[in-house]
């Protein structure tokens, strides 16, 4: 049998097949269609009720909202209300209101496990890949196409292979890895591939980490983002997990090696993920808003990161700290990790995507110069259009919420 990637043996299992080629078109099983409050319902529902179509399988499909919560207007209860009743009606017991990002919360409550095909309603569906499922996101038609008939269709990709040798250093984290390969590569660097992550230095990494690099293969330009399965999949899902790797001689459409002990912490400029230079390069650069927020920045490992910066000391600037989930808060307020980030300055926002979505009251104004956690700082994506979004990992901007100008976290945990 040919030697397989896990992104071909993901896609061959879901079109029923034993092996399938790169390139070639195939139509796929979905096992799982999640979807939020603000592409989801309020966009399927009125398609749905023209074609007087159903659900192919209520009990494969997730609702979460996320971007409209809380409740903060007119519009945001019209849109809440919306998905709140949907479910009702379509029999979509997978029903999560207002328990956090979308991406987070799916996992968290054990909707995913290895050798999966799903589907996301958002970019960064991808996330899903960390726990070796096949997941990418769509748009609302193909997410209706889905709805109806549970299956895809599929150009199979090539894989894009990302090696890190060693171990990371202190203070550096996934996010550090994300901003530099996108600065490297750019945001059509994944090809609209499947990008796998793999090595010594990936496979130490703990779930949540994990995740961060999926998450942000959206911001690579790439279909999906693949993680193999192993210890650290089963002990962070509960349950004992089938093992899902690439076969070893599989050929790939491009394969990079990295020695992880020589990445330095790193920050994307405004306004793209892709305006990434070493943290060093950056720490005249005052801020007067520091934002731990978003999928990719404020699970409960983020906020541990952020932490270990902060324990003892106090925030210059503003600190708004918005974690991804009400579960990795309560854990963060259990273990004492939301109490270091409280005491040092920080106000607690909402378990929502918040300002990253461009939604709510912590909105960025004209005059702010930030650093985030987050994903993306498109202008004006945050808030005013001349607000500076700069990106760094939970480290870096804690680090940086300390000095009041971008700095060095490794500084702060010698």
């Amino acid at each position: 049998m040919t030697a397989q990637t896990l992104a071909q043996k993901l896609v061959a299992k879901a079109a029923g097949r034993s092996t399938v080629t790169p390139g070639e078109i195939v139509t796929c099983k979905v096992d799982l269609a999640m979807m939020h409050d603000s592409g989801g319902p309020r966009r399927v529902k009125p398609m749905l009720e023209r074609l007087g179509a159903k659900l192919w399988d209520p009990s494969k499909v997730v609702v979460i909202t996320d971007h409209y919560v809380p409740e903060f207007d007119e519009q945001s209860r019209k849109i809440l209300k919306i998905a709140r009743d949907w479910v009702k009606e379509a029999g979509v017991a997978n029903f999560y209101d207002n328990q956090g990002i979308c991406h987070v919360v799916l996992p968290e409550r054990g909707h995913l496990k290895p050798g999966m095909f799903a589907i996301g309603g958002d970019s960064h569906s991808p996330t899903g890949g960390a726990f070796a499922a096949y997941m990418f996101g769509v748009g609302a038609t193909e997410l209706l196409g889905v709805l109806v008939t549970g299956e895809i269709w599929l150009k199979v990709p090539h894989t894009i292979a990302m090696d890190f040798s060693g171990r990371f250093a202190a203070g550096v984290c996934a996010k550090d890895v994300m901003l530099h390969l996108i600065g490297r590569f750019g945001m059509d660097g994944g090809q609209y591939q499947a990008v796998e992550y793999r090595g010594e230095a990936i496979r130490a990494l703990p779930m949540q980490e994990r995740m961060t690099l999926c998450n942000m293969a959206a911001e690579l330009g790439a279909q999906t983002g693949l993680v193999a399965s192993d210890a650290v999949t089963k002990e962070y899902l509960g349950f004992d997990v089938e093992t899902w790797t690439g076969d070893e001689k599989a050929n790939y459409l491009e394969e990079h090696k990295f020695k992880a002990a020589e990445l330095a912490p790193q920050v994307a400029a405004p306004h793209s993920p892709a305006n990434t230079r070493d943290v060093k390069a950056f720490e005249t650069t005052e801020i007067n808003l520091a934002y731990i927020g978003a999928c990719t920045g404020a699970k409960l490992e983020d906020l541990r990161m952020a932490a270990r910066v902060l324990k003892n000391r106090k925030s210059r600037v503003k600190l708004l700290v918005a974690p991804a989930s009400l579960r990795d808060q309560q854990t963060a307020e259990k273990e004492g990790t939301l109490k270091v980030l409280m005491d040092a300055g920080a106000e607690l926002l909402p378990n929502s995507c918040g300002a990253c979505a461009g939604y709510g009251g912590a909105l960025f104004g004209d005059d702010v110069v930030a650093i985030s956690s987050t994903a993306r700082n498109f202008k004006g994506r945050m808030g005013s259009t001349k607000a500076q979004v700069y990106l760094g990992s939970p480290y870096t901007v804690a680090a940086s919420a300390v000095a009041g100008r971008i700095a060095d976290p490794r500084e702060m945990l010698a």
